[in-house]
């Protein structure tokens, strides 16, 4: 009977392992699914919907960043953001059209016009500040309508066609000129690989200019308040895919990537920016 008995208790043993098992395998493949059924999007408050695709987002927040580095209000962002989305769906696309055989670029950007060589108007860098340096030559015009402004910088066939896209325009630049606080929120699956701290404070400033810096383990921590914290903060948010980016923490708010609830209340000492990267993938 005890042999029996025995036997009972290794069954019902392997039994238990194997519901448990089962039940891990389930879970586990639970949530990889529900990674991969996240739509990554980036949305703005006040796009009405205009939602951009984590590559998009990125790029509008180095157009605005050169807008911020040089000075330059949120209207100008808002600007070169629709003449982009226009243009290239903001995108740094190698070809042109019909129209342009030789344009190029987030603006799409004609060698041959004198923009710079094909190699400078696919620097994302170069032709931001080749639109904005054209922008501010337009007398007033922070006071014309986007489409006009835009027009007067491109000399377009559809000169009509910039204004479909000020709504999103507008958002974006505000949120990410800091202008709006919590202005930006993406929704990202886990990281595929492991972050960099180094990377994204060379990334930043190469984006806006010399920002004090330091590093804290996985957590690169920015001096910055104000206007320029949430700038700092909502880029960060924008870049978060390609660098592995987890969270970002500014002026008493913090934005999570695994939560996926926006930006919600969180003790962020005064004065400071954080930006946490994953250790390794999927963290």
């Amino acid at each position: 009977m005890a042999r029996r008995g025995s036997w009972r208790r290794r069954i019902v043993l392997l039994l238990t392992l194997a519901m448990v098992a089962g039940a891990i395998y389930t879970a586990v493949a639970f949530l990889q699914r529900s990674e991969t059924l996240i739509t990554e999007r980036c949305t703005a408050v006040g796009s009405s919907g205009d939602d951009l695709a984590p590559d998009q987002a990125a790029n509008a927040s180095l157009i605005t960043a050169v807008a911020v580095r040089r000075g330059l209000p949120a209207r100008a962002a808002s600007i070169a953001l629709a003449t982009s989305m226009q243009e290239s769906k903001l995108r740094n696309i190698g070809h042109g059209d019909q129209a342009g055989p030789d344009s190029r670029g987030l603006f799409q950007q004609r060698p041959s016009q004198g923009w710079g060589t094909a190699a400078q108007v696919m620097d994302p860098y170069h032709a931001s500040n080749a639109f904005y340096d054209a922008l501010v030559e337009i007398a007033g015009y922070q006071s014309l309508d986007i489409t006009d402004a835009a027009q007067q910088v491109q000399h377009s066939a559809y000169p009509g066609a910039y204004a479909q896209h000020e709504g999103m325009a507008r958002a974006f630049a505000s949120a990410l000129s800091g202008q709006t606080a919590a202005g930006l929120d993406c929704s990202l699956r886990s990281p595929d690989a492991a972050g960099d701290p180094a990377v994204v404070a060379d990334e930043l400033t190469t984006a806006l200019g010399n920002v004090g810096t330091s590093a804290a383990g996985r957590t690169l921590v920015v001096d910055a308040q104000g206007t320029e914290a949430w700038a700092v903060g909502q880029w960060a948010v924008a870049n978060a895919k390609a660098l592995a980016i987890t969270s970002v923490e500014v002026d008493g708010r913090a934005w999570n990537r695994q939560s996926r609830d926006g930006w919600q209340p969180a003790q962020v000492p005064a004065g400071q920016v954080r930006v946490t990267v994953a250790a390794t993938p999927g963290t």
